[in-house]
This record gives C-alpha cells, structure tokens and sequence, in this order.
C-alpha cells in the first residue's frame, strides 16, 4: 500500500504533501506520543486526534511518512510547516480513529504485531 491508497481508503484530504508514492506497511492509532516511543517500532503511519507540534516531532523520530488526523482535525500552519520541512504526509480523515484503523486493517494494512 502506498499513502495515496490510504487517501482513497479513508476519504483523506491531503494537508501537507511528502511522498505520496511512499509505501506504507504499518499503522499505529495513538493519541498520546508517549505511547508512539514507547511501544510503536517499525510504524509507517500515525493516525492521532491530536494536534500540536509534538506529533510531528513523534512521527520524525519515529521514520513516520504520514499523520493522519481523525474526526476531521486540522492542524495550525505551524504544524504544517514543521511537516513540510521534514517531508512528512499530513492528511485528515472525517472518520474517528476506530473507524479509520479498522478500515486500514480491513485493506490489507497491518498493526505491525506478530500473533
């Protein structure tokens, strides 16, 4: 999967364009960055309900190509300006993030856990 799919999966409106052709294996649903460094390893994409600069210094450290904000979020242009100097996807998505993961599970993308 490559993140314009994942604009077509999730009816996203793309914020702040990086690489759209990047492929994308992993996903992640988070709301507290904490949690994103702590536990996420490997992770492509980050769809979070919050909007402060910290998720895209989280989504840098972490190698992330995209931040998907649910329940149709926008980030202030400080965000989005921090994204585009760092390459990163910013898009939003009007479904909240259950409905969002499960969608992007339902298509193939995977939590990067091994069951």
């Amino acid at each position: 999967m490559i993140v314009r799919d994942i604009i077509d999966i999730l009816e996203g409106e793309i914020i702040c364009e990086g690489n759209l052709d990047q492929e994308i294996l992993t996903a992640c649903g988070s709301d507290m960055m904490s949690d994103v460094l702590a536990f996420v390893k490997d992770q492509s994409v980050l769809l979070t309900g919050l909007v402060n600069p910290q998720v895209v210094r989280t989504a840098e450290m972490m190698d992330m190509a995209c931040i998907i904000f649910v329940r149709g979020k926008v980030p202030d242009e400080s965000i989005i300006t921090l994204a585009k100097a760092r390459g990163i996807t910013l898009m939003k998505t009007r479904f909240r993030m259950f409905t969002a993961c499960g969608l992007l599970y339902s298509n193939g993308l995977s939590g990067g856990c091994k069951v």
